[in-house]
């Protein structure tokens, strides 16, 4: 069974949220939902990593693979 919660946040912030979920195919329910699963399950300090590794996520998308001799270029 659901229960109903009311947070409260800053209006442009829930605008930006919507349309990233949105772009996500998900909705604001199911990425808290997600997050209170995790938030409750895991260590601050696991949950601290998680997000650090989220936001460097970014950066595995970069230049393809580089040889050695290229990766110890200075």
């Amino acid at each position: 069974m659901h229960k109903n919660i009311t947070f409260s946040a800053e209006e442009e912030l829930i605008k930006k949220a919507r349309k990233k979920a949105q772009r996500e195919h998900t909705t604001l329910n199911t990425e808290f939902r997600e997050w209170l699963k995790r938030y409750v399950g895991t260590d601050k300090r696991v949950v601290d990593l998680e997000s650090l590794m989220e936001s460097l996520r970014y950066a595995d998308s970069g230049g393809g693979s580089f040889s050695r001799d290229e990766m110890n270029e200075r």
